[in-house]
């Protein structure tokens, strides 16, 4: 078969094509793997303050949490003004109204839910385009509390 001097560089132009959708694709891959990994870290430690505070919710949650893990997020940081910030929040419902209550006062049956939050910036190119710079983890986990006994 005969090439035309004009079908000379046409390969070279599909591959580049090809190669950029490609590796977008394989960033956006690479971004998800990152984003679900820390989702893990964040359910796996909100589970940790979940349980510690189940056994006793006057304990220090927010410290046993912070100390669950330290990678791929660092959760021991706990300066709101900083961009990696990790937000947890500690709540307590009463068991037979399931209105909000304070820690001091929950006892046996009441729930108790940790929620841990994270800011993932967006690192893939033009992608923050479509869906924002961050976008915002959030794991949640209720435990019944199991002591102390209620007065």
């Amino acid at each position: 078969m005969k090439n035309n001097k004009s079908e000379r560089g046409q390969s070279l132009v599909e591959l580049a094509v090809s190669l950029v959708i490609l590796l977008y694709l394989l960033s956006g891959a690479v971004e998800f793997g990152i984003i679900f990994f820390q989702y893990v870290q964040l359910r796996d430690a909100a589970q940790e303050g979940a349980l510690y505070g189940s056994m006793g919710p006057t304990g220090d949650i927010d410290s046993r949490v912070r100390s669950a893990s330290s990678s791929p997020i660092d959760l021991s940081n706990a300066d709101p003004s900083d961009p990696l910030y990790v937000k947890i929040e500690v709540t307590a419902k009463d068991k037979t109204t399931g209105l909000d209550k304070s820690l001091a006062d929950a006892c046996e049956g009441d729930g108790l839910t940790v929620v841990v939050s994270f800011d993932h910036r967006i690192f893939m190119p033009f992608m923050s385009t479509f869906i924002g710079d961050t976008r915002t983890l959030e794991a949640t986990v209720t435990d019944t509390i199991l002591s102390p006994a209620c007065p």
